[in-house]
């Protein structure tokens, strides 16, 4: 323990250089800013940059891009609640409750409560970093293929049963994202498939485009058809405060999000997509005002998902640095960048570049209070965003929708597409089909399928290896329990 705190010590030496708070001032302000223009995230951002900071001192880069990664989930935040529009897709759930805030007025109130829970949710992640990153590393690597399948299957069922006005129509989301997930090279033989002769389509469809044709363009064209003249104005607002009654019920969402989110940050088939969506279902269950939900929007639904996407995110330092292994896309660009100068990620990583390590998760403990000096006092100026026209809002949105998917590929088609898939969105919306598992499906399903066929070769081509392993029994047992208690409950209580 002596040795942990000397070292955390050392780092925080390294990490508080006035070159390396720049740095870090940078990052966190940047990533905030790639946060909230949706369709860029983190991971383009860091891998446009490589080039660029590949004469920088790898320390000051490394803080730089960590300042980045976080910052664009606390600025993810910011056009899920004010638009609808989620910036990265950990911060779609955030936009289930959190614009309703915003339409019945309590906008501030939302943007506070997310980004004082990133603050809670990244500070308590960073200290377990600091204290547990071998442990948690160990514990990691003795999950196999049927674990990672099962865990995504019971996110599959969470967001179905949770998110839909019914399961059937959570279920039929979920399947068009699965669907789309499929498209292109098979990840295990690379033959190609469901493409129906589009060359476009042989690289699979982009998650981001997905998200931003669905949520950016099917929010602002749903507007436009159905409450372009509606007299509901949205720039009403009580307070950029939180009232004691707000605190009151944060406070454990934040805590419970924090928790839920750190083991998913830790493992390969995380991300910071299924613990937002277990702690939204969480709070949801255990609200005392659910009523709320899906209605005026619930603060503890804005509050336990953004803590959960924070824990995550921090969290996947752990395997990236004690293993090597990145549990997402910026993780394996950060990867790419340790390997640019020459570093090595792994279990030898604290020994030969214990420095760099040690300023880095010291430049967390960092980073998070300059977010929260950046975020608070600017909620009043985000929430002028909703003084913004409609018409002129809603163009806005499309603009930067069109600049963020053509710059990824800049491809016409794209285009064409994410237009295709906003109206999807319209029809979604329409009739009541949740949006989210589409994403959810989307992401997860290619993942979901290779850790599917891992498990059953195996069990050399039985699918008893699911039910033999003690944890996969005891998630598809939790996943069934899911789907039938609901259903036995109501039929328990018919007369």
């Amino acid at each position: 323990m002596l040795d942990l705190w000397n070292n955390l010590l050392g780092g925080f030496a390294t990490a508080g250089t006035p070159i390396n708070l720049l740095w870090a001032f940078v990052g966190c302000a940047l990533g905030t800013a790639i946060g909230v223009l949706p369709g860029l995230g983190p991971a383009v951002t860091v891998a446009m940059l490589l080039p660029i900071t590949s004469q920088v001192e790898p320390t000051a880069s490394m803080i730089f891009f960590a300042g980045i990664y976080y910052g664009a989930m606390y600025g993810g935040s910011t056009t899920s609640i004010l638009l609808n529009t989620p910036g990265e897709t950990g911060t779609m759930v955030t936009a289930l409750e959190g614009f309703k805030m915003a339409k019945s007025g309590r906008a501030g109130a939302a943007l506070a409560t997310a980004a004082i829970g990133s603050f809670v949710a990244g500070t308590i992640a960073t200290v377990l970093v600091t204290l547990f990153a071998p442990v948690l590393a160990d514990f990691a690597v003795q999950l196999g293929p049927p674990e990672y399948f099962c865990l995504m299957l019971l996110a599959f069922t969470t967001v179905s049963a949770v998110l839909g006005k019914s399961t059937l129509r959570g279920m039929t989301a979920l399947f068009i994202g699965l669907a789309m997930g499929l498209i292109g090279l098979d990840q295990i033989t690379a033959q190609v498939r469901y493409t129906m002769g589009v060359p476009e389509f042989m690289d699979g469809i982009e998650v981001v485009l997905v998200a931003v044709g669905l949520f950016a363009v099917g929010e602002t064209l749903y507007n436009a058809l159905y409450e372009g003249r509606s007299t509901q104005e949205l720039n009403k607002m009580s307070s950029v405060h939180m009232t004691k009654t707000e605190w009151r019920r944060s406070w454990p969402a934040w805590l419970r999000g924090t928790f839920i989110g750190f083991p998913f940050g830790t493992i390969p088939a995380g991300g910071s997509e299924i613990p937002t969506f277990l702690s939204y279902a969480t709070e949801r269950k255990l609200s005392k005002h659910k009523d709320e939900f899906g209605t005026s929007g619930a603060i503890e639904g804005v509050a336990g998902p953004e803590a959960a996407n924070n824990s995550a995110v921090t969290a996947t330092l752990v395997p990236l640095l004690t293993l090597g292994i990145p549990t997402s896309v910026t993780a394996a660009i950060l990867l790419s960048a340790l390997q640019n100068y020459g570093i090595q990620a792994g279990p030898q990583l604290f020994q030969t570049s214990s420095t760099l390590v040690w300023a880095l998760i010291a430049s967390l403990y960092i980073g998070n209070v300059m977010l929260l000096v950046l975020n608070l006092p600017m909620v009043g100026l985000w929430v002028k965003l909703l003084k913004i026209p409609k018409p002129q809002l809603y163009a806005g949105i499309l603009i930067f929708a069109t600049v963020g998917v053509y710059g990824m590929r800049q491809s016409a088609f794209d285009l064409y597409l994410m237009l295709a898939i906003g109206l999807l969105g319209v029809v979604m919306r329409r009739f009541d089909f949740p949006t989210a598992p589409v994403v959810v499906g989307m992401i997860l399903g290619p993942l979901a399928e290779a850790q599917m066929r891992n498990a059953v070769s195996i069990g050399g081509g039985s699918w008893s290896v699911f039910w033999e392993r003690p944890m996969s029994l005891g998630l598809l047992i939790l996943v069934a329990l899911i789907l039938v208690l609901p259903r036995l409950l109501r039929w328990s209580r018919r007369p």
